[in-house]
């Protein structure tokens, strides 16, 4: 497996200003860096891609909708404008050295409309993704979409909506991050969700149920990691936490405190857990 961390435990936009973190990331034994891809026309891809080349990492890359985007819109100029945002962020992805595009790619993180999702959302997501099929396969690039905690999305929270929902786009460059977080929060057997990805999993986001380090806490890894090698799932495990004190991507994740003595803790220790529990 590789082991990735993503750049949320230092900064919301990743560019020039953290290039100095590489080396060390490196050195604590990561393979590659995730990053987020906001706003496309102003993501540093090609630097970002060259200075990865220059320390010998590889890269993934997440991102969320905007806040005035959505694909489970009622307004067909808004869903048609949040697939060109997708293609636009697809492209930047590819641009970046990624060969993954991982996030809650519905509707804003945070958006809950006090009901649950209705049956022409879930038409709208459908059609969505399967409109962004060719640009995924002409850039080589896999969408791994995931499905968050109620209190973070209405739309999409469970491992088994994942899987059905990917299972009726039916498209090979389309498939499921899981994450422990998440999955901790609302399926009733971490490991059996986990297994029941199949061949949709694309990508697994790894921290501990307080989103602090793996292995300190009480997610069933054991479960996971048994899942895992049952699956012959054998790509990125990518330590996700963030910076406690990083302005709206730590308030988006709800992060209030100091969830370890230093935030980096999370990331040094954590691979180290995550290499034992891997072997």
């Amino acid at each position: 497996m590789k082991f990735g961390i993503n750049t949320f435990l230092w900064t919301a936009n990743f560019g020039l200003a953290n290039f100095g973190l590489l080396n060390t990331i490196r050195e604590h034994g990561f393979s590659g860096v995730e990053v987020a891809v906001f706003e496309p026309s102003s993501f540093p891809a090609t630097e970002i891609r060259r200075a990865l080349a220059q320390t010998n990492l590889e890269c993934t890359a997440v991102s969320v909708i905007p806040k005035h985007l959505s694909i489970l819109s009622s307004d067909p100029g808004v869903r048609k404008s949040t697939v060109e945002h997708l293609r636009a962020c697809i492209a930047a992805t590819a641009e970046v050295g990624s060969r993954i595009l991982a996030g809650p790619l519905y509707s804003p993180v945070g958006f809950l409309p006090g009901r649950r999702r209705t049956e022409s959302e879930w038409v709208h997501s459908i059609d969505a993704y399967c409109d962004l099929g060719p640009t995924l396969a002409s850039h080589d690039v896999q969408l791994a979409i995931e499905p968050l905690n109620r209190f973070e999305t209405y739309f999409l929270n469970t491992t088994a909506d994942a899987v059905a929902l990917c299972r009726e786009v039916n498209h090979p460059n389309i498939g499921i991050l899981w994450d422990t977080f998440h999955a901790n929060i609302e399926e009733k057997d971490i490991a059996a969700s986990l297994l029941s990805t199949g061949r949709y999993l694309k990508h697994v986001h790894t921290c501990e149920n307080d989103r602090g380090t793996p292995g300190n806490g009480h997610v069933d890894w054991q479960g996971v990691f048994r899942s895992l090698r049952k699956l012959g799932y054998n790509e990125w495990l990518t330590i996700e936490s963030f910076g406690f004190a990083i302005g709206e991507i730590s308030a988006a994740a709800s992060i209030w405190r100091d969830i370890e003595p230093h935030s980096e803790d999370i990331a040094w220790d954590g691979i180290k857990f995550l290499q034992q529990s891997a072997q």
